[in-house]
């Protein structure tokens, strides 16, 4: 049974809450903006095969989906009878209603008519990605075993549930183009996978097995591409969680995990990969090397609180898409860093609903009534469909400068934004582009401030202060907050 999946008010995306037996996502249309960058590509359907695991199905299966929803890139649909919904899946196919088929199951067989249907779509071109213990499935099963290529089988195991690093060993493909190896990821290390018959397939990612841990002492695949007729097929051992052991819901806490997923089910899907090799909410190698510091890791807000306040406002602002997001409507005020920040470089990515408005303030003091009256604003907001208290300009040093040169995304996906204070000046990035350079210090600055709306409150004369995520009514999310001081 299909039963439609939470719909989303701006963005074809997933909630994170648990589903009922089943989810459907439904498209929403997104506004355009009148600039020149291109359109996003057309979302990719997922089907993702639920409803028997030895491991903990009820758990994992919505964080499957999340990660692939967060990315923006999909539609998700989670069938727990795939007896009944695959013997449709190539007539689907054909449709365009089903591009990929994720399986995390492990369970009785499907039957006669699923099993056809299901190899018939992917012989037709449908893709499949195979999580974990789905390569211990349906042994005797052929063309199951010669399409997942390493199976969990006699002789198979695992060691200890433990932190290892997982290499790239092929950077060639389009899944691994980019990546970095997965530093300390929790999880079960399978080992000694036993070949498919038939099965011919690309290593990607590999880890070593440590005997130290239960291990064999010797690198064991993690990663690996096939195809099955016009289908591809992407393969990871790696997702373990266990039922009634919390502590390994850290395997898919772990953004490297969800971002080789994401990557992996796109290139199944399509062809091709369009994310970004880093994953959400992570500091890359050399933004650690340049000393930044994460103010968000994808799952609590933490470095954040309620402006004049101790916590932030549940009913208003919560943790959706691996984004800290407002409720359109649902008040609370903005939320300010629990850190103070002089000269600093502040990175982080925003999506605003279509209409709709927002901003980060910094240099924000808690003496008066809203932030503004004290801190500059870095605008956010849809350019094409403004309200009338808004001037059209993303990335604008609000009622001071505008913001020139730029390229937005359309409302309701995500655009890079960039704060940098240093020396007296301040540069506004959006997308890498430098859209402001000014100074916020001197006579300039101080003539700027008093041809404003600001000019009768103590704005702007802070050389410190926090960083604020402004309230302003609509729905906005923030993701992939860092910030170094300078």
């Amino acid at each position: 049974m299909l039963v439609p999946y939470p719909k989303r008010t701006s963005v074809a995306s997933a909630t994170s809450n648990r589903y009922p037996s089943s989810m459907l996502l439904v498209a929403t249309t997104l506004s355009l903006l009148a600039f020149d960058v291109p359109q996003e590509p057309k979302p990719l359907r997922a089907l993702v095969v639920s409803g028997a695991n030895n491991h903990d199905w009820q758990w994992t299966t919505p964080e499957i989906v999340t990660t692939l929803t967060e990315t923006g890139r999909f539609l998700c649909e989670v069938t727990d009878e795939p007896g009944k919904t695959l013997a449709t899946a190539k007539e689907r196919h054909a449709r365009g209603e089903l591009d990929v088929i994720v399986l995390n199951y492990n369970g009785p067989r499907w039957g006669e008519a699923a099993e056809q249907g299901f190899l018939a779509a992917v012989r037709a071109g449908a893709g499949v990605t195979v999580i974990h213990a789905a390569n211990n499935a349906f042994p005797g099963w052929l063309e199951y075993e010669q399409m997942v290529g390493l199976l969990w089988r006699d002789g198979t195991g695992h060691g200890a549930y433990h932190p290892f690093d997982v290499n790239v060993v092929d950077a060639y493909h389009p899944i691994t183009e980019g990546m970095r190896d997965l530093r300390m990821h929790p999880d079960e290390l399978y080992h000694r996978l036993v070949l498919g018959q038939g099965a011919e397939f690309r290593v990607l990612l590999a880890a070593y097995s440590e005997p130290k841990t239960g291990g064999t002492g010797r690198y064991e695949p993690m990663a690996t591409v096939a195809s099955f007729g016009k289908g591809r097929v992407f393969h990871t051992p790696l997702g373990h969680v266990w039922t009634g052991v919390p502590a390994s819901h850290a395997t898919w806490f772990d953004p490297q995990l969800r971002r080789l997923v994401a990557r992996g089910t796109e290139w199944a899907a399509s062809g091709a990969v369009t994310l970004a090799p880093e994953p959400l909410n992570w500091l890359t190698e050399a933004e650690r090397a340049e000393g930044f510091v994460s103010l968000f890791d994808g799952r609590k807000i933490e470095a954040f609180r309620s402006y004049r306040g101790a916590a932030p406002a549940p009913t208003s602002w919560r943790v959706r898409d691996a984004a800290i997001e407002h409720v359109a409507g649902g008040g609370g005020g903005d939320l300010v860093t629990e850190e103070e920040y002089g000269d600093f470089d502040f990175r982080f990515s925003f999506r605003v609903a279509p209409n709709g408005n927002s901003g980060v303030i910094w240099h924000v003091l808690e003496t008066e009534s809203e932030t503004y009256m004290t801190g500059p604003e870095y605008q956010v907001l849809d350019d094409l469909g403004t309200k009338p208290d808004a001037k059209p300009s993303a990335g604008a040093l609000y009622d001071l400068v505008p913001a020139t040169g730029k390229q937005v995304r359309p409302a309701g996906t995500w655009n890079d934004g960039r704060i940098v204070v240093h020396n007296g000046r301040v540069q506004h990035w959006i997308n890498g582009l430098m859209v402001v350079d000014v100074p916020c210090r001197g006579a300039e600055w101080d003539a700027m401030i008093k041809a404003s709306k600001f000019r009768d409150w103590p704005f702007g004369k802070a050389e410190k202060g926090r960083i604020a995520l402004q309230d302003h009514g609509d729905e906005v999310a923030f993701r992939n907050l860092r910030i170094r001081s300078l």
